[in-house]
């Protein structure tokens, strides 16, 4: 798999920073949207722990980019940018959170408990089923079961009024998502990712809708609280994908493309 993406023309100074972890292309969509005012850079992260993805996305950035750069990370991407934000502060000028994971334990716990509720009858069962059958299957199976249950979780439990979804992951990766999910959990938990925020000297902005069923208050409350420069703006009737919600995605573009002008 390639490491890199590169929509419309140089210079390269905004980099979308996609989810997962291990479901690289998923922001593709919004990449391509946003070239036609920036030359967009859309990094596709393969390494199986934090550290790796951290240093992936450095090399990435300082091989191919006009420096600093503007990044725009989505859900896992958000989390993964904040901490190269917090690392190497020479190589951001803005920090764009989108839909981002949780930065403490508290507001994690009832994530789950809100997709399951979110699904029909039929669809819970199949989706308690998918988990079941990873919890006992090996190899690439893994793969092929992650990306089913992540396609339902996505399309039904994650969006409030979706348009029809483009599927352009390129590859489902099971072990990446495990490996860097329990080692951003472990730096939930010890309190040492919210510290990286007191270290981050770029502007952040963090985009939320008020439909994600990661709860924007695990974003806003404690971010506010570490980040000297942080604006937090809510979206109304949106889920996990601001740029397929019918009725969010125009207020979402038109921030995006204010903030990276």
């Amino acid at each position: 798999m390639k490491k890199l993406r590169k929509y419309g023309a140089k210079p390269f100074n905004v980099a979308v920073v996609h989810g997962g972890p291990g479901a690289p292309g998923e922001a593709a969509p919004l990449a391509r949207e946003l070239a036609s005012i920036r030359g967009i850079l859309e990094p596709l992260q393969a390494a199986d722990t934090c550290e790796g993805q951290v240093q992936e996305l450095k090399a990435v950035l300082e091989e191919n980019a006009a420096l600093p750069v503007t990044l725009i990370g989505h859900s896992w991407g958000a989390m993964l940018s904040f901490m190269l934000a917090a690392r190497y502060p020479a190589l951001v000028k803005k920090l764009i959170m989108v839909s981002s994971a949780v930065f403490e334990d508290k507001y994690a716990e009832e994530i789950e408990t809100t997709r399951l509720m979110r699904l029909n009858e039929e669809e819970r069962i199949e989706a308690l089923t998918l988990l079941d059958r990873l919890s006992d299957t090996a190899g690439k199976d893994k793969d092929i079961l992650l990306e089913r249950l992540v396609k339902l979780l996505w399309t039904k439990a994650d969006s409030y009024d979706p348009l029809p979804f483009e599927d352009e992951v390129l590859e489902v990766q099971y072990n990446v998502n495990m490996n860097v999910m329990e080692g951003a959990k472990k730096l939930r938990g010890s309190g040492e990712l919210l510290e990286l925020g007191k270290r981050i000297k770029c502007p952040v902005v963090a985009i939320h809708g008020d439909y994600d069923p990661h709860p924007a208050e695990g974003v806003k409350e404690p971010l506010a609280r570490v980040v000297k420069d942080f604006h937090f703006i809510l979206l109304e009737k949106c889920g996990h994908f601001p740029w397929l919600e019918r009725q969010a995605r125009g207020r979402f573009y038109e921030i995006l493309r204010s903030e990276i002008k």
